[in-house]
């Protein structure tokens, strides 16, 4: 296995802000774990999900699933992450990795590596992204030794990581998916984010989704959610936060709530506080985002997203995750395609499990088999991405 290049550097705080950072993760730390909304994946004796779980779900608008990743399928993930890392560019722009080869996704047409300065906040306060991220947060003196951009995102994952294909073939996830979104639930986008140890930047608060907010057929649910894996866990330093039931507020005013708190330390927020294996389901209407990672401890995130088929079928939208485009029944059934390979490549590596059944390939009959040469034809399926 390649050395995973986790760039290391010397200690970094919040300056002057540090004492009252402090006090606000340990207090958001507590307030987090006091919520009840964590567990494990968990269906009744007629196979739903168990309706405390949904409760929960829709009230916080998050749920920490415990333990649902082993120490085998965490060894696979490590694995694929320091290939991709080992595989990366060498620096932002460059086509080729440290080794002088052709760099990961170099022969792509989507751009899937994005970097950011370290500490900072590329987003915040600034019309990129549609302008969803309205106030910019705090960003600490990075180290003088440190790189000029890190590796924070990797986007189109699955074509990258076979093990991350596999994860998204989880049965008792996509049965969650299900559960949630309906049997005919739809793919979203898939990345991998990385919070490198004290050089790892902010994403400001933010709500996901610019479509439907002003629909009349607008509820909690309409913008979907996204399964965020844990790698290694993650706590209030370097994860995410989220206000807790802000999904069920339509359109927020964040710059308001920034405002009233004085700080971009939201007062209601809580971290998503999680062990290696862990999984977390998060609404994409919540208000969240994250603070530059100043501690020591890297945090990995196999973030996946699923839609209700209703929200994006007859929908024109893109122009973040994907290029705008008719999102109609054959693109959805082309972007689906990852779902059927996913099921029989997990299908392959953990026998032992029952495969998912998913609804439209069932109705269609169609069968997908996983070798490695499909790979290629993964190339460049992100895309194909719903954003909405």
């Amino acid at each position: 296995m390649a050395e995973s290049p986790i760039i290391s550097v010397p200690d970094v705080d919040y300056g002057p802000a540090e004492a009252e950072m402090a006090r606000y993760r340990a207090d958001g730390t507590r307030r987090a774990l006091e919520l009840g909304n964590r567990g494990p994946i968990r269906f009744d004796a007629e196979g739903r999900l168990a309706p405390e779980i949904l409760d929960a779900y829709w009230h916080y608008g998050f749920y920490i699933f415990e333990g649902v990743l082993g120490d085998e399928e965490l060894v696979d993930l490590e694995h694929d992450l320091a290939e991709m890392l080992d595989h990366a560019p060498v620096s932002k722009g460059a086509n080729v990795d440290r080794h002088g080869r052709p760099a990961l996704g170099s022969d792509c047409q989507a751009s899937n590596v994005s970097w950011v300065r370290p500490l900072s906040d590329p987003l915040g306060g600034t019309d990129r992204v549609n302008g969803r991220h309205p106030v910019k947060m705090i960003e600490p003196v990075a180290p003088a030794d440190a790189p000029t951009h890190v590796i924070q995102l990797i986007l189109g994952s699955l074509q990258f990581s076979d093990a991350s294909l596999r994860l998204y073939g989880h049965p008792q996830l996509l049965k969650v998916a299900a559960e949630i979104n309906g049997e005919d639930f739809t793919p979203f986008n898939e990345a991998l984010w990385i919070k490198h140890p004290r050089l790892g930047g902010s994403v400001a608060w933010h709500q996901d989704g610019w479509t439907h907010w002003d629909s009349p057929d607008l509820d909690a649910g309409t913008h979907g959610f996204n399964f965020m894996a844990q790698l290694y866990g993650c706590d209030a330093a370097n994860g995410l936060w989220v206000v807790p039931g802000s999904h069920t507020r339509g359109k927020v005013d964040i710059k308001a709530l920034v405002e009233a708190a004085g700080s971009e330390r939201l007062p209601d927020a809580v971290p998503l506080i999680c062990r290696p294996g862990d999984v977390a389901i998060c609404n994409r209407q919540a208000v969240h985002g994250s603070f530059a990672n100043t501690s020591d401890r890297v945090r990995v995130t196999l973030n996946f997203g699923f839609h209700r088929r209703a929200s994006v079928l007859g929908v024109t939208s893109g122009g973040v995750h994907n290029p705008v485009a008719a999102y109609d029944e054959a693109r959805i059934r082309e972007r689906s395609r990852l779902i059927g390979y996913a099921i029989d490549a997990r299908r392959q590596r953990f026998p032992d499990e029952v495969p998912f059944a998913y609804r439209p390939f069932a109705e269609s009959q169609q069968h997908f088999h996983w070798t490695p040469e499909t790979r290629a034809e993964l190339r460049d399926y992100n895309l194909l991405d719903l954003g909405i």
